[in-house]
This record gives structure tokens, sequence and C-alpha cells, in this order.
């Protein structure tokens, strides 16, 4: 028993560690909240290891000498496969997650104490029962409820602080269902031209995100603070709007995302049009009117409302003439004191120069002059991973839309690629998951996003699972050759198949990429 035992723990401590480490890094995918993950968990195979677990827990009771086997064997190679994993997005080891792993081992330690003392024979039963499902990590949860409150509000209390020592502080607030991370890197570019500008950096758009960036970066010389504000749920964004009290605020889009949380589209417009709503009288609103949802919101607001457009002739501000070339894109810019020529910019695609529409919009309200403007939408560099285009070094030239997670980013990115001129004997190819968390009309859209791929490419990669049979459904519709259909179980897969048919001349299209989370 006693070698046993002494194969047995160690190995249980590495599935532990393994075990635990996963359940985390999924509740951190799932920002923590315990409605989404287990929204999540329930979908898929998340429910293999757990079964097998179990399984092993019943060998044990029924049959003591037969489970030493194979818990050993069982275990070795779950610990195994599990830290040679690769994850796209790690585990970010914040003070948060140390805490959820020190409380879980804690309370493991108290349980197979516990199980040692009383029932010593199968301590090692139950140590392994404690993995059926993330049972361990949503404990250590409740667990650390109340503590991790008390931390998030004195964080939020002394960012709060923090603005209220800088009265001068313009707050522009940026929000929408895509386009607001360009719509932010544009704006800080811009404004840079007169103001001393920061903006919430990387995917900071939550509520701790912002608490985050005012502890840590506004300092006291900043004139401008840029918020990029993301939500999930209705009232998402007024929690950060009560933060940081904006007095301009920019609804990029509104769109099929998150319907799973939000539940409608008129969820989502209410939640969007939250910024607006908290803007005060002398505040300043910019909305985009291409987007048919904000375009129909037809309530009254407290603030002055500016809105910008390329096909919808009421907006105030307006693209046209607009000129695509394979160095730059020019274009004018219609506005109410008239119309100004000369704008040029090495962005692609129609999404983008709506972007800076919000930016040219916000920066003439702030005194930008238009030569500022100018020089600065000449300078600017697509944001990466946002329809930005690279030429690798075999001559493949690259579309890099992954963050783009949106049924009208992709329309748009495959127009981008429908409109490269090839070189001849030169592939279109898309790669792509499809898009997540849209509810009821997931498989709808995918469906969609298939039929309009088959009008702009030669070869099609579909990775994943979640997504492939709505993808391959619409190339169907539209008469797409099966055999330029690749199915692939992950990114690592499709680049290892395109490793060996891109050749010199090919156009390649990365659109969207999900995280580990979603198989």
């Amino acid at each position: 028993m006693l070698i046993e035992n002494i194969i047995f723990w160690p190995l249980y401590v590495a599935l532990w560690c393994a075990v635990v480490r996963y359940d985390i890094h999924m509740f951190q995918h799932n920002s923590y909240r315990v409605a989404r993950y287990a929204r999540w968990y329930r979908s898929g195979h998340k429910f293999l290891r757990t079964g097998l677990i179990a399984a092993l827990v019943v060998v044990g009771v029924l049959s003591n000498p037969v489970f030493w086997g194979f818990s050993a064997v069982f275990m070795a190679v779950m610990a195994w496969r599990e830290f040679r994993a690769e994850y796209r997005k790690p585990l970010v080891y914040t003070m948060r997650v140390w805490r959820l792993i020190a409380t879980s081992a804690l309370l493991s330690l108290l349980a197979i104490g516990a199980a040692v003392y009383f029932i010593p024979k199968y301590a090692p039963v139950a140590a392994l029962a404690l993995l059926i499902l993330p049972v361990i990590m949503l404990v250590a949860n409740v667990v650390n409820k109340p503590l991790e409150a008390a931390i998030s509000r004195w964080y939020y209390n002394d960012a709060k602080r923090i603005l209220r020592s800088m009265p001068d502080l313009k707050i522009i607030g940026v929000t929408g269902s895509f386009g607001k991370t360009s719509t932010k890197h544009y704006l800080y570019r811009i404004l840079s031209e007169k103001y001393n500008v920061l903006m919430t950096p990387g995917n900071f758009n939550t509520t701790l995100g912002v608490v985050r960036t005012v502890r840590e970066h506004l300092k006291p010389h900043h004139q401008v603070f840029i918020v990029e504000m993301g939500a999930k749920q209705v009232g998402d964004i007024k929690e950060i709007c009560d933060l940081v009290q904006p007095s301009m605020g920019v609804v990029t889009a509104v769109g099929e995302m998150h319907l799973e949380t939000f539940g409608s589209l008129e969820s989502v417009c209410k939640t969007k049009f939250e910024l607006i709503d908290a803007l005060p009288k002398g505040g300043v609103g910019i909305i985009n009117l291409d987007s048919e949802p904000v375009a129909a919101a037809d309530k009254a607001f407290d603030c002055k409302l500016i809105d910008y457009a390329i096909n919808n002739s009421r907006a105030a501000y307006r693209a046209e003439n607009i000129d695509y070339t394979p160095s730059q894109t020019s274009f004018s810019v219609v506005t109410p004191e008239g119309v100004r020529d000369g704008y040029t910019t090495h962005l692609v695609g129609s999404g983008n120069i709506l972007n800076l529409l919000a930016a040219i919009a916000v920066a003439d309200t702030l005194g930008v002059s238009e030569a500022a403007q100018r020089r600065a939408i000449r300078q600017i560099e697509q944001v990466e991973h946002r329809l930005s285009v690279r030429r690798s070094a075999g001559g493949v030239t690259v579309i890099d839309d992954a963050y783009n997670s949106n049924p009208s980013g992709a329309k748009m990115a495959l127009e981008v690629l429908r409109n490269f001129a090839l070189a001849e004997g030169a592939q279109r190819i898309v790669v792509t998951p499809g898009f997540v968390e849209m509810g009821d009309s997931q498989f709808r859209n995918n469906r969609e996003l298939g039929q309009n791929i088959a009008q702009a490419a030669d070869l099609v990669v579909v990775v994943n699972r979640i997504n492939r049979q709505a993808i391959v459904q619409g190339l169907c519709d539209n008469s797409f050759s099966e055999d330029n259909i690749l199915q692939t179980d992950s990114f690592a897969e499709a680049s290892a198949y395109l490793a060996g048919v891109l050749r010199a001349g090919d156009v390649v299209l990365y659109e969207n990429d999900l995280p580990d989370s979603f198989k």
C-alpha cells in the first residue's frame, strides 16, 4: 500500500494542478462570470473529463486493487496532455487568479485531510472525486467573492478619486458592436496632434479594465482620456460611464453580437446608447447612421448629436469620392461647413473610412485643425488583427482580420479580398471559425458568411467544429466546390495544411480567431 501511495499522490498533485489551472483558465475566458462559464461548460464535450474521472471513482469504490493501476495511468496521461497543450490566449496570472489557486489548494487539502482521517481506505478515491466537474474552482470562487468585491470596490473608489482630481480632463467614450477599437486608435492618433492623450490599452474595455488604466496610466499631464467601452449585458456601459462620466461619446454600430447574453438586438441597442444617455447637456454624441439600429433610434437625448455615414445622406459628416488604390485610399469629407478634399490613408475598407469619419467629427469638436487631421490620417497604420494587410516573406499577402468577429466586418474584409488583383494561378483563401455568442441567429449568420465567402474565395479552411455545418452549408448554397473546402479542428492544423499549398501571389484572409474556450 505504501508503494501505491508513493506513486499515486505525486501523480494526483500533477493532475490537480492541470485540472484546476484549466478550469480557472476557462473561467477567465468567460470573464469570471459563473452564468457564462456554466453555459460554456454545458456545450461541446466538456463532460468527457468528468465522465472519465467519475468512472475511475466508481472503480475505486468497487474494486480497490484495480483502481491503483488505472488511476496511475489515467492521471499521468491527463496531466501530460494538459501541460503540453498550447493556447492562443494563455492564462493571465493576475492576483485574482493566484487567490483562486491558493483557495482551491487550501480547500482541497482540507477535504483530503478529512478523507484521510475519516475514510483512510478511500482517501485517494475521495481526492479524485474532488475533480469531478470544476467543483474546486467554483467553490473557491464563492469563498473568495467577498474579498474580491472588497478589493474591486477599493480599486474603483481610488480610480474615482484620481478622476475627480482632474476636473479639466476631456473624457471620450467609444462603444459599439464593432469598430470601437479601431475608432479608439484613430481618435488617439488624430487628437494627439493637439492634446496629450491617453487611451485604454488593448482590450481593457470593462469596468475593471478602465479602473486599472486610470490607476496605472492616467497622469496629471493628460488632457484627453479615450475610454473604449465593451458590453456583454445590459448595464455594462452605464457602469463604466458612472465611473468616468464622459463628456463625449461615439457609438460606432449596433449588431447581433453577444445575443446569448443580451437576448435581443433591442437590448444591444439600448446598452450601446447607455453611453449617449450618460452624456451631460453640454456633451456631444457621435453616432453612425449607416448602422440601421442606430439610425432607427428615435429617443430624445439631452446632449448634442452629430451623425456620420457613407451611405446615408442625412448624416452631418459623410465620406464621398472614395478611391482605392494598391497603396492608399483617398476620400472627401462632407461637413456642415462644406466639402473637404485631400484626405488619404493607408487603411482599406469602407468600415475604416466610417471609423475615420467618427474621429474627424470628434476632432472638429475639439478644435484640431484640418491640416493636422490630414497629416495624422496619412500616417495612421491599421490596428493589428483588424483588417491589417501585410506581405509575408514567401510573397503571400495576408489580410489579418482575426479580431473582427462580426458579420459586417466580415463582409468588408471579403470585399477587400474579392477586389485584390491576383497574378495568374494565384488563389484567394479564407481561414475562419465563424461567429459565436449570437444566440438563435448564430447558425443563420454563419450560413450567410459561407454564402459570402463563396463569392470571394477559391479555397476555404473552416476551423473548429462549432460553426462547421452552417459555414459549409452556406458555401454549398452558392455551389462552392466541396473539393476546395478543408475542415480542420484547430488553427495549428490549418496552418500546417496552408504551409504545404501556399504559393507566391496568393492572398489569405484570416477572419476571426475564437478563444480557446470554443472548439
